[in-house]
C-alpha cells in the first residue's frame, strides 16, 4: 500500500475509491511548508485549483510517482519539474465539460437580461422594470473563442436558441467547425461582429491578455463578453473602464487574474456579472473528477497507464491498444542491450516490424529510452522524463519501420552503439509476456523475463559438453535454474546460450566461467529492475 495525500476538497466518491486500496490522508488548506513537510512519504498528491504544487513542493517528495489534480487546468502545478523528477501529472479534462459550458451559458443569459441586478434591487424594495430591460438571445450572433469541449458544447446550446455562431481557434480545421454548423473566422472579425463573445481558450503565453483595451474598442457596439475559461485572458482594468464607459454593454465572469478575487475591479460594477469560480462547482462534475483523477492515480500506482496524462507521451486509445502490450518488450530490450554492450551509450536505433510501425511510436522510443538509462541514472527515470535525460546524455537516437518477421508478428528490434561496437537484441509480446528471441548474431534466443530475475548471458565454442560443465558449475554454487536456452550457431562456430537465474553471481563465480575455457564471453543481466511498475502513459485529449 502506499500513501496518498489529499490536499483539497475532494468528492467521497474519489475519496473511497482510493482508500479501498492504499492509505489515504486528507489534508486542506496546508501553506507551502505544511506542504512540503506532508509529502515527504507520499506516492501521490491529489490537488484541485487552491493548492499548489511547486518545484519546492515536488523536491520534498521522493517518493513521489503521480499528481492527479481534480479538474482540467494544471496552472497551479510546476509540470518542468514534475517532468524532470519523472513524476506523472494527470488530470480530469472530461469532468466538467458539461458544467463548463452550462455556467457560461447561464452567464450569457444573466448579463443578456440583467437578472442578478434586476434580483438585487427588488430585493431593496425598488421595481425598476425598465431601467432592467435586456436583449434577447434569438437571432443574434454568438461569438467563441476557443472550440475544445466546453466551446463545442456552448456552441450546440447557442444553437438550440437560435443563435448565429462564428468562432476563432487556430488549431481547429474548417472541416470539424464546418461539421458543428460554425463559420471559423479571425479574432478581430469576431469581436468585430459578435453580439456575445465567450472565452473557452487555455491560457499559455500567446492568449494572456488576449482581449485588452485594443481589442476590446473593436468589439461591435452594444456587445456584451463572458470569460469562465482563465482570468489572464482579460485585461481586467481594460474591461471595467469598457463596461463603465459603455464601449462594451456587459460582461459576465466567473474567473479572475487572482484568486480568490475578493475586491477585485470587476466585481465593483453594476454592469458586470460575477462569480466566484463556479463553472465546475456541480455535484455531478465534482464526482466525476474526483472518480477521474483518482481512477488514474490508481493505475499509475499499479503500473498501469493513466488516461490522461499531462506530461506523457499522447496517443490514443485505439493506438495504444495494438502498441501498448509492446512497452515492456522495448523496455526491456533495451536495457539488455545497454547490459550487454561495455563502455558509455553513444547512438542507438529502434526497429519497429510488423503492424505496429503503422501507428505512433513515441511510447515505445520513450519506454527505449528508460530501458537504456533507467540503471544509469541516479535520478528516478521514467517514460515521463525519459527523452530528457536522453538529450542530457547526448544519446542519439534513430528509428526505422519495416514489416513483420516471421514467426513474428511484431518485433522490437534495439540497436545499441557503444565504443566497443555495436550490440543488437530484439523482443517480441506474446501471451504469456515479453520475450526475446533474438541477441546479436544469434536467432532462437527465447528469455522470459518473468521466468528468473537474473539471466546469465554466454558466447563458446560450440562443442559437446559446454551445457553441462556451466551447469555443474552453477549447481555446485547452489544457483537454482529456471530455465536454459541455446541459440543456433552463429559464425566462426560459436554458439550463444542463456540461462535464467534466481539470484545474482559473485564476481568471482562469473570470473570462472569466463576462465573455464572454450567460453569467449560471459555477461550477467539483471532482468528483474529493467521495468520494475510498467510504463506510464496513453492517450489524451485537447482541454479547454
Amino acid at each position: 500500500m502506499s500513501n496518498i495525500l489529499i490536499a483539497d476538497t475532494l468528492a467521497q466518491d474519489g475519496i473511497d475509491a482510493l482508500t479501498a486500496h492504499h492509505d489515504v490522508e486528507v489534508r486542506t488548506g496546508l501553506s507551502e511548508d505544511e506542504l512540503v513537510e506532508a509529502v515527504a512519504t507520499v506516492s501521490a498528491l491529489i490537488v484541485r485549483s487552491q493548492t499548489r504544487v511547486t518545484a519546492r513542493v515536488i523536491e520534498a517528495a521522493p517518493k513521489l510517482e503521480v499528481i492527479g489534480r481534480a479538474g482540467v487546468g494544471v496552472d497551479n502545478i510546476d509540470l518542468d519539474a514534475a517532468t524532470d523528477r519523472g513524476v506523472i501529472v494527470v488530470n480530469a479534462p472530461l469532468a466538467n465539460t458539461v458544467s463548463a459550458a452550462e455556467h457560461a451559458f447561464g452567464l450569457m443569459l444573466a448579463v443578456a437580461r440583467n437578472i442578478p441586478q434586476a434580483t438585487a434591487s427588488l430585493r431593496a424594495g425598488e421595481w425598476e422594470r425598465s431601467r432592467y430591460q435586456g436583449v434577447e438571445l434569438a437571432g443574434r450572433t454568438l461569438g467563441i473563442v476557443g472550440l475544445g469541449r466546453v466551446g463545442s458544447e456552448v456552441a450546440t446550446r447557442a444553437q438550440a436558441f437560435a443563435m448565429r455562431v462564428i468562432a476563432y481557434d487556430p488549431f481547429v480545421s474548417t472541416e470539424r467547425a464546418s461539421g458543428l454548423g460554425i463559420e471559423l473566422v479571425k479574432l478581430d472579425a469576431l469581436l468585430a461582429d459578435s453580439d456575445f463573445v465567450t472565452l473557452h481558450t487555455t491560457l499559455y503565453e500567446e492568449t494572456r491578455g488576449l482581449i485588452n483595451a485594443g481589442q476590446l474598442k473593436r468589439m461591435k457596439p452594444g456587445a456584451r463578453i463572458i470569460n469562465t475559461a482563465r482570468g489572464e485572458l482579460v485585461e481586467e482594468q481594460a474591461l471595467y473602464e469598457a463596461v463603465e464607459a459603455g464601449t462594451v454593454a456587459g460582461a459576465a465572469v466567473d474567473v479572475f487574474s487572482e484568486e480568490p478575487a475578493v475586491g477585485n475591479i470587476l466585481t465593483t460594477s453594476d454592469r458586470i456579472v460575477a462569480t466566484p469560480h463556479l463553472a465546475a462547482s456541480t455535484a455531478e462534475a465534482q464526482a466525476r473528477a474526483a472518480t477521474a483523477v483518482a481512477d488514474q492515480v490508481l493505475d499509475v500506482l499499479a503500473g498501469r497507464p493513466a488516461r490522461f496524462a499531462v506530461n506523457a507521451p499522447l496517443v490514443d486509445a485505439e493506438t495504444m491498444g495494438v502498441i501498448g502490450p509492446y512497452i515492456d518488450a522495448a523496455e526491456i530490450a533495451a536495457s539488455i542491450a545497454c547490459q550487454l554492450t561495455p563502455g558509455a551509450i553513444e547512438s542507438a536505433r529502434i526497429e519497429y516490424a510488423g503492424e505496429i510501425a503503422n501507428y505512433e511510436v513515441s511510447p515505445l522510443r520513450a519506454a527505449v529510452v528508460v530501458g537504456m538509462l533507467a540503471r544509469i541514472s541516479e535520478e528516478k527515470l521514467t517514460i515521463v522524463n525519459a527523452e530528457r535525460f536522453a538529450e542530457q546524455h547526448g544519446i542519439r537516437i534513430d528509428e526505422r519501420s519495416g514489416r513483420a518477421r516471421d514467426p513474428y508478428a511484431n518485433l522490437i528490434v534495439v540497436h545499441v552503439f557503444g565504443p566497443g561496437g555495436e550490440t543488437k537484441v530484439a523482443a517480441t509480446h506474446t501471451p504469456q509476456g515479453v520475450q526475446v528471441v533474438a541477441i546479436d548474431e544469434y536467432e532462437g534466443v527465447d528469455i522470459e523475463p518473468s521466468a528468473a530475475p537474473y539471466a546469465l548471458v554466454i558466447e563458446n565454442l560450440d562443442r559437446p559438453g559446454m551445457i553441462g560443465r556451466v551447469g555443474t558449475a552453477l549447481g555446485g554454487w547452489g544457483v537454482n535454474i529456471t530455465y536454459m536456452s541455446v541459440a543456433a550457431p552463429g559464425s566462426g562456430g560459436h554458439a550463444l546460450m542463456v540461462i535464467g537465474l534466481n539470484r545474482a553471481l559473485t564476481g568471482d563465480e562469473l570470473s570462472e566461467i569466463k576462465d573455464s575455457g572454450d567460453i569467449f564471453n560471459a555477461q550477467l543481466v539483471d532482468l528483474g529492475g529493467s521495468h520494475p511498475k510498467g510504463s506510464q502513459l496513453e492517450d489524451g485529449t485537447d482541454g479547454d
